[in-house]
């Protein structure tokens, strides 16, 4: 699929606009009030969701293997989870996740 020049500064510019009209949403209108104690409680989880709506798809859909599921990744998928609850520490997990990713990699090519 190609795009013109046209399309692509329109694409950008609207998701630029819709970033803005989103920020705006909470610093501008409701910036200075406060808020209820469950939207508050809501929010503290949004980073959290954020970092696995971007890996999800590179462990389900990888594009090293052209979007079939691989043993390596879904195997350290899995173990970094196993990490995270046994220790609750993120460093471990994350170098832990990593490890099992590369020991996968070299043991089933």
């Amino acid at each position: 699929m190609s795009f013109t020049t046209a399309q692509i500064w329109t694409i950008i510019i609207g998701l630029g606009l819709g970033s803005y009209l989103l920020r705006l949403s909470f610093l501008g209108i409701i910036g200075n009030r406060d808020l209820p104690e469950w939207v508050l409680r809501h929010l503290r989880y949004t980073a959290v969701a954020g970092m696995p709506g971007m890996i999800t798809p590179l462990i389900l859909f990888p594009q090293a293997t052209g979007g079939s599921l691989d043993a390596v990744r879904l195997g350290a998928a899995f173990a970094t989870i196993a990490i995270s609850l046994w220790t609750r520490n993120a460093t471990l997990t994350i170098f832990g996740g990593a490890a099992v990713l590369f020991a996968l990699h070299f043991a089933l090519g």
